[in-house]
């Protein structure tokens, strides 16, 4: 009778078990697999917008941030789900435009291929996916093609760069007015030519960052962006307080740079005075004279506290040789503002351990080469 009444208990359990169960399975939602595909795909759009806001601002820093989240989440799809495929490709397209000029950068098997050229693969499927800004396609496809042989050109890789145009275009008449100037180009082997000015880097920076804008609106429903503002928003005070910290940092980062600015101006100043004027400095009569040489020598005091390493860049410019790339940064800073004016085209050139009086004396001797 005992054993009658455990195995009548059993019985009874069985369905109470059975109902347990799919309980449990009902509380427990989808499979785990799905829930983390779709918090990926918000991580990637989040991804992808800051990437194209830290683009648009040029902060060099936080974009190489955004880059590597990007890189990691694509690098973990298995297949690029359609709706997701701007995005992916959006990604790709600015962290190679963002390494364009680095040709020792390489994102293909092929080490043949420059970033740019592995940028216009990119953009190629960016445009099969869009059909309205059919314009504004073109335009940047143009322009990569350009500044894929300007960038060969600029570091003197003539023969790359007609390498490379084999592989840009095809035998088709739409491509033939283009594939003809830019082999002109080569020919000429002077990477400052009307064509590759007009098209620039720089110009091709501005057109992909209208196309950004585009792209941004279209996905201002970015479900983490909206739920981090509802966030902020809810918090009220910090975020004020936040914001007040940060436009305290840029006041203060913005009065060191005009002070550093101001005082470069006047090293400037003593520097590009010819020999004969430090010999024989003009006497006069007011006390003004000395206090103002004393306000000089004291800005140039603080100009020399201010760079931690002077001394060890001093020694290094006496050595550095100029390389075929200085030199087409020079000629092409005396093009835009003419002979004389160094300090801004020091600037302009963005040259490495370079003064003004330095392009100046490579000036003449570039002028002494071509005239013997």
């Amino acid at each position: 009778m005992a054993a009658a009444r455990q195995g009548a208990g059993r019985w009874r359990a069985l369905p109470l078990a059975r109902g347990l169960k799919m309980a449990a399975a009902s509380r427990s939602g989808p499979p785990a697999g799905e829930v983390e595909a779709v918090a990926a795909a918000w991580m990637l759009e989040f991804a992808c917008c800051c990437l194209c806001r830290r683009f648009g601002d040029g902060c060099a820093a936080e974009f190489q941030r955004w880059s590597d989240v990007a890189h990691a989440l694509i690098n973990g799809l298995s297949k690029i789900p359609t709706h997701q495929k701007k995005a992916v490709y959006l990604c790709q397209l600015l962290i190679r435009i963002a390494k364009g000029k680095k040709l020792e950068c390489h994102f293909e098997n092929d080490k043949r291929i420059s970033p740019l050229e592995s940028a216009l693969s990119f953009w190629t499927l960016l445009e099969r996916e869009e059909v309205e800004l059919e314009k504004l396609h073109k335009d940047i496809h143009q322009l990569i093609q350009i500044q894929i042989v300007a960038v060969y050109m600029e570091n003197g890789y003539f023969k790359e760069a007609s390498e490379v145009l084999e592989r840009l275009f095809t035998d088709s008449e739409s491509d033939k007015p283009l594939r003809m100037k830019l082999a002109t180009v080569i020919k000429s082997k002077d990477p400052y030519v009307p064509l590759l000015q007009s098209f620039s880097y720089n110009v091709l920076i501005s057109k992909i960052k209208s196309y950004i804008e585009l792209f941004m609106k279209e996905n201002e429903t970015n479900f983490l962006l909206q739920a981090a503002t509802k966030q902020v928003e809810s918090q009220g005070l910090g975020a004020t307080a936040l914001q007040s910290t940060t436009v305290n940092a840029d006041e203060n980062d913005k009065e060191n740079l005009e002070a550093k600015q101001r005082l470069m101006k006047e090293q400037h100043s003593i520097t590009d005075q010819s020999p004969g004027d430090v010999r024989n400095p003009t006497v006069r009569p007011r006390s003004g004279g000395k206090l103002r040489g004393r306000t000089v020598l004291q800005s140039l005091n603080s100009l020399q506290n201010m760079e931690k390493h002077g001394n060890a860049l001093a020694s290094i410019r006496k050595r550095q040789r100029w390389t075929y790339k200085e030199d087409l940064k020079l000629k092409s800073g005396v093009k835009e503002f003419g002979v004389g004016n160094w300090a801004k085209i020091l600037v302009y050139g963005d040259f490495n351990n370079r003064t003004s009086v330095m392009l100046k004396d490579r000036w003449r001797t570039l002028c002494k080469i071509q005239q013997g």
